[in-house]
């Protein structure tokens, strides 16, 4: 016969007393959920074979109610906005590889298209979890800021549950609804994953070095060539420029761990010194890597667009940074609907008068001009990885 943890009354006026003293949420609130994690404790201590084993049933029970304490405080303490778009960064950095794996070739806008639908499927399906194991009702939705607090950290915890597989491994769950997903791979082979899951070390520049990153990387870095690195005065102030603005971009998302990590990047340093510095795994740098890209080309070709481009020179004024032949073929790539939006952009209009014109939204126009101008970094860096750049470009 199992023993039962520590008493749920103990558990739950410990967890009680620290919601009530660390949020402004009312007592009912704090009643509630301090309830819900207590009996999720009670229920995982009386049903882990480890933990029953283990001999110290009680001391596990506390550092586990501390643990699901902390991470609904960590949310709570975001707020509803900045939760979320943490929690959404998390769980993307986490299957980002496995919706689309790396031997199919996909733009990376278009995955992260598809990232967002994924995860709002897997949001759903949380929730759905989350009522059935607190037993709540099907309609309940989380209203407050503590109750939303506690569900994103639940959906995290979701995410992240070990599920067995044959031949004694185990993958996280959203890793193996992440493939479902894609359906870019066969059944069998999906298990395979898991060593990439646990951050090799092979493609631990990988992102860094991206062709759709490339120019940025080297050029903040004090790398570029000629053709991508204006020299002078002008172009170093433009330069620090770029990445003061980037830094701020980052921080302003709560991003702090990527502005640490770009500035690392900047100074060259190997990887391995990089993780010692910031104290992370080689699998944790690896997700930080992936986040960093995204908002690297969110503000590249998004945010601040033609600040970037304009110390690349590559604005519109010299046709996107691309010779002359580049210049025809990203014309014929883009098509009519293209070259039209090429061309208001060309006039200097606002979004707004470009949505107007063009019959869409505005953010139907951010998210085309966003796929030409990553086109038009394809092209240039294609032709600076030596497929004849010229010097007097």
């Amino acid at each position: 016969m199992r023993e039962i943890c520590q008493s749920v009354e103990t558990i739950f006026q410990l967890l009680l007393d620290e919601l009530k003293k660390s949020t402004r949420a009312s007592e009912q609130n704090c009643q509630d959920v301090a309830g819900r994690l207590a009996a999720e404790v009670n229920r995982i201590c009386t049903e882990s074979q480890r933990i029953q084993a283990s001999g110290d049933i009680e001391g596990s029970a506390q550092s586990l109610a501390q643990h699901r304490l902390q991470q609904c405080l960590h949310y709570y303490n975001l707020g509803s906005g900045p939760g979320r778009v943490e929690l959404h960064s998390t769980l993307s950095a986490i299957v980002y590889r496995y919706i689309t794996p790396p031997q199919v070739q996909s733009s990376y806008q278009a995955r992260v298209e598809l990232i967002k639908d994924f995860l709002q499927g897997f949001y759903l399906e949380a929730l759905k979890a989350f009522r059935r194991e607190t037993q709540l009702p099907p309609t309940y939705s989380p209203r407050s800021r503590l109750e939303l607090a506690e569900y994103m950290a639940f959906v995290e915890r979701f995410g992240k549950r070990r599920i067995p597989l044959p031949r004694n491994r185990s993958q996280q769950l959203i890793i193996l609804r992440a493939q479902t997903f894609s359906q870019q791979q066969p059944k069998e082979t999906s298990v395979d994953m898991e060593q990439a899951a646990d951050g090799g070390a092979s493609d631990s520049d990988q992102t860094w070095n991206d062709t759709s990153v490339h120019s940025v990387r080297e050029a903040m870095a004090g790398q570029g060539s000629a053709a991508i690195r204006p020299l002078g005065d002008e172009s170093e102030s433009l330069r620090q420029n770029v990445v003061d603005e980037l830094v701020a971009y980052l921080k302003e998302r709560n991003q702090q761990d990527c502005a640490d990590y770009f500035v690392l990047r900047l100074q060259d340093l190997p990887t391995n010194e990089i993780e010692s510095l910031l104290g992370i795994t080689p699998r944790q740098r690896d997700y930080l890597q992936q986040r960093f890209k995204y908002h690297l080309l969110r503000f590249a070709m998004s945010h601040r667009w033609e600040l970037v481009h304009q110390w690349l020179e590559a604005d519109l004024d010299r046709n996107l940074g691309l010779l002359p032949s580049q210049w025809q073929a990203f014309g014929e790539q883009i098509g009519p609907e293209g070259q039209r939006l090429l061309k208001l952009k060309q006039q200097g209009l606002s979004e707004s008068a470009i949505a107007q014109s063009l019959g869409s939204t505005v953010a139907q126009v951010q998210k085309r001009w966003f796929k030409l101008l990553e086109l038009a970094w394809e092209l240039r860096n294609r032709s600076d990885s030596g497929e004849g750049a010229s010097s007097d470009e």
